[in-house]
């Protein structure tokens, strides 16, 4: 029998029998790697998927490579091998970037934005070779943020205007008040009634964010300027270390406290670009301000960064929350906030629930309680329900539970209410009464939870985001209750809730409570409830 002539790789090595191809097992390797080490060219939509948006709008360059690697365009999710060999690191290297806090190297950052091919007004530094004149007027002749119409709220509307400052113009924030009172429209480019043509316009859109970056909050429409007020702001965004005091501490406290009245109506996808404005001014201002101004000033970037670390927590994004409780931490170090530090352990406690870390959410509660952060009556009425709300998830008896709910209620009644932008000044009566419900939950009482949750949310006193929220938690006591039909319709309206204002929190609770009625699913109102939120 006539031998069978052997088959060759091209590198000479012989080629197996069950090899039908052309190449050897080690050049097979060699080209999937050669084929991996290429970054690929993404159309423009690439960078305009939800996720991606988000990512960028993070400023977090780790967010920025997990949204890439697993970005539907590819079709697969790709390695973190292949995409540290692409940015010139390890495979460790790349996840501690994903996983650890947002990186400050801006040589880095540049590199990897340029390895990667991210468009240059999509970021939030600027990149060698990109005409900053060109993007300048670009975005200037574009219109400040323009809100769409919630039920309860009138949109905002206002413009950039032009103030000159040492021969230079800067752009200062003006609320359409200011201009329907001043006459200013001709300069700012808007009107007091553009709300009326206005459509609605990303407010994570590369112009936004490359405006934010280039004056702070000089990009955002903000009410509570006059005239003399509006120079005063532009020479201190000029010249911080001269300029830069009290009064103008303060126009950045009210822009904190509008932020965070708005949040309940509009989201927190609306509300960020505002607080990311506000902080990225706190910290390049505080660098340059006198001594007796910085701490002042990052006591209300402390306060900032807190709420920042909140919305992100409801957008789902507990990377970029936790950097921003940290450095909300930090600022209330340095400004000698005692209660702020206090409140920031009460919040990331919070989170641990968010996470369902029933021991790391208690001992940080415990932690938040402690005499020497000198807390408010108010945060401490919260902090106490907080440590019930840990104790019921980590079985304590009922009575336990019960009796530091009842302590919570007793410092929220001597708490006073003179100040509405107090520290913790959301916590009133119908908030305490909600949580009290989801604790009952967590200590296995849905039913007594369902009643309580009823009777505050029946009195309408709750944001529109909170509404929708508690809702879910509502519906996921009622399908612990074995009330199926009930559940379905509650949840229902909740999704369209958390659809409308964006809450990723609302959605993923409402998951919860899908799986909580699968035994169910093939119920009329559960297919419902299960499209709507699919949607």
């Amino acid at each position: 029998m006539a031998q069978q002539q052997g088959r060759y790789c091209s590198c000479g090595t012989r080629l197996a029998r069950d090899n039908h191809g052309e190449r050897c097992a080690t050049c097979q390797r060699k080209a999937a790697a050669s084929a991996a080490a290429t970054v690929p060219s993404v159309p423009l939509e690439f960078w305009q998927h939800e996720r991606m948006r988000d990512a960028l709008a993070s400023w977090h360059m780790g967010q920025v490579f997990y949204a890439y690697r697993t970005h539907p365009w590819h079709g697969r999710v790709l390695s973190q091998e292949v995409m540290a060999a692409w940015l010139d690191l390890n495979q460790a290297q790349l996840s501690r970037i994903e996983s650890g806090k947002a990186p400050q190297d801006l040589a880095k950052l540049m590199r990897w934005a340029h390895s990667l091919k991210i468009p240059a007004d999509l970021l939030w530094f600027k990149l060698p070779g990109v005409g900053r004149a060109a993007a300048t007027a670009v975005t200037a002749a574009q219109p400040v943020l323009e809100y769409p119409t919630p039920k309860s709220e009138t949109p905002l509307a206002g413009g950039l205007l032009p103030v000159v400052v040492n021969g230079r113009a800067v752009l200062v924030p003006v609320d359409a008040e200011t201009i329907a009172t001043s006459g200013l429209g001709s300069f700012v480019g808007t009107s007091a009634d553009a709300s009326a043509q206005a459509t609605e316009r990303d407010p994570m859109s590369p112009l936004n964010r490359r405006a934010f970056l280039r004056n702070g909050v000089a990009a955002v429409a903000l009410p509570g300027l006059g005239l003399d007020e509006l120079q005063h702001v532009a020479h201190a965004l000029d010249d911080a270390h001269r300029y830069l005091d009290g009064p103008v501490v303060d126009y950045f406290r009210r822009v904190l406290d509008k932020a965070k009245r708005d949040d309940g109506a509009l989201g927190p996808k609306k509300t960020l670009p505002v607080m990311l404005a506000l902080l990225g001014a706190v910290e390049s201002q505080a660098r340059e301000v006198k001594p007796s101004v910085r701490r002042e000033l990052l006591a209300v970037g402390s306060d900032g960064a807190e709420f920042a670390g909140w919305l992100y927590r409801d957008i789902q994004q507990p990377q970029a929350a936790v950097f921003w409780y940290d450095r909300a931490m930090e600022w209330a170090q340095e400004a000698d906030d005692a209660a702020m530090q206090g409140y920031v352990l009460l919040k990331k406690s919070q989170m641990a629930y968010d996470e369902r870390d029933a021991l790391r959410m208690l001992t940080l509660a415990q932690a938040a309680g402690h005499d020497r952060w000198q807390l408010p009556a108010r945060v401490r009425a919260e902090v106490t329900q907080q440590e019930a709300l840990g104790r019921a998830m980590l079985g304590d008896p009922l009575d336990v539970v019960r009796g530091q709910l009842a302590d919570a209620e007793a410092l929220l009644t001597s708490a006073p209410n003179d100040d509405p932008d107090a520290l913790g000044a959301y916590f009133s009566d119908h908030t305490r009464l909600v949580r009290d419900a989801i604790t009952l939950t967590e200590a296995g009482k849905p039913s007594l939870a369902v009643d309580l949750f009823s009777d505050v949310l029946s009195a309408g006193a709750l944001s529109h985001r909170d509404t929708g929220f508690f809702n879910a938690r509502r519906a996921a006591a009622l399908a612990l209750s074995g009330e199926p039909d009930e559940a379905a319709q509650v949840g229902t309206a909740s999704a369209l809730v958390a659809h409308e204002v964006k809450s990723e929190r609302t959605v993923r609770v409402l998951g919860e409570v899908l799986q909580t009625l699968d035994r169910w699913h093939s119920r009329p109102a559960v297919r419902a409830f299960r499209e709507t939120l699919t949607a």
